[in-house]
């Protein structure tokens, strides 16, 4: 892949495996490389189970690397010690898809944002306190809320404490795992749009992992599209909306609703046929063999690798060999 000077992350031949019975093992991230450049969000998409989570984990380091290597700045986080680990989780902060569940209840909101703080020892008295509020006010809350409990927030406004903890060390970047899903409709484009806000004010760089392929679009400058735990294909943005090739992308696509009634009834939707495959023990071959098209014979036998077939558009399928 071709990459800059400005390249903060780094993912080469990724692997998360989980053992679930004797000689059963899950797949659930399997071969997967990719990089991030400073400043710059690369979208994560696919269908529920496809391993984009558990990619997000695996990077953060909450999961151990079954395989290949996550470099940030040139050092791979799974060889760090206990130091350098925690000045990782300085840099390197999570968005999680839950907003109820990623809150502890037992704390205010002002020491769920103040914990970072305290453990890396960045404020202190009132100047740790002024950090607080201006993290809430950042996120659209006020410092009223400090001395609340999550319990006490609708899940919009939960999600924006999540987002307020996340910033409150100056991180460079964050992952954020399906930020959105959990969300009502109306609230998901205020969310979108206050990361993307922060993300000009803060120059951060981040990981959006979401299943929602039309907010995808709107922020991410790259995407990158998975299926059972594979990376199937990658472009930016726009060349892949645009001119989709791997034929799970084009199916996926296809499923978008168009606003416009007369466009929308003459859209040709691509039906996928037949059942997801197991990520458990999977046979040789591409994956997405059994629902694809126009599979050929060696589609299912041989592994297709993730490649360049136009300028930084990558994908992984045997009709481009």
């Amino acid at each position: 892949m071709e990459k800059d000077a400005k390249v903060l992350l780094e993912v080469k031949n990724l692997k998360k495996y989980f053992h679930v019975g004797k000689n059963a093992t899950l797949k659930a991230v399997d071969d997967v490389s990719f990089f991030i450049r400073k400043g710059e969000t690369l979208g994560l998409v696919g269908e529920s189970g496809c391993g984009k989570t558990t990619c997000g984990r695996t990077v953060m380091g909450m999961y151990s690397a079954t395989g290949g290597e996550v470099l940030f700045d040139g050092v791979d986080i799974h060889k760090l010690n206990k130091t350098e680990k925690k000045e990782f989780t300085r840099r390197a902060q999570m968005i999680f898809q839950d907003p109820y569940a990623s809150l502890n209840p037992r704390m205010t909101v002002g020491e769920i944002i103040g914990e970072g703080i305290d453990i890396h020892a960045l404020y202190t008295g009132q100047e740790r306190l002024d950090r607080i509020y201006h993290l809430l006010q950042l996120v659209g809350l006020n410092k009223e809320h400090a001395t609340r409990f999550p319990h006490e927030f609708s899940g919009g406004q939960r999600q924006r404490i999540g987002i307020a903890r996340s910033l409150a060390i100056e991180p460079e970047f964050i992952v954020c795992d399906e930020p959105i899903s959990a969300l009502d409709v109306s609230i998901q484009a205020q969310i979108v749009n206050l990361l993307v806000q922060l993300q000009k004010e803060f120059d951060l760089t981040y990981l959006f992992i979401a299943h929602d392929l039309s907010m995808v679009k709107h922020i991410s400058d790259r995407v990158g599209v998975m299926y059972l735990g594979c990376l199937v294909e990658l472009a930016s943005s726009h060349d892949l909306y645009e001119k989709p090739l791997h034929p799970y992308t084009q199916a996926l696509l296809s499923a978008i609703p168009i606003p416009d009634p007369e466009i929308e009834r003459s859209k040709k939707r691509i039906k996928l046929e037949g059942e997801v495959p197991s990520p458990i023990n999977p046979k040789p071959g591409c994956r997405f063999a059994e629902r694809c098209r126009y599979a050929k014979p060696i589609c299912h036998e041989q592994t297709p690798v993730l490649k360049e077939v136009e300028k930084e558009h990558y994908v992984a399928c045997h009709l481009f060999d």
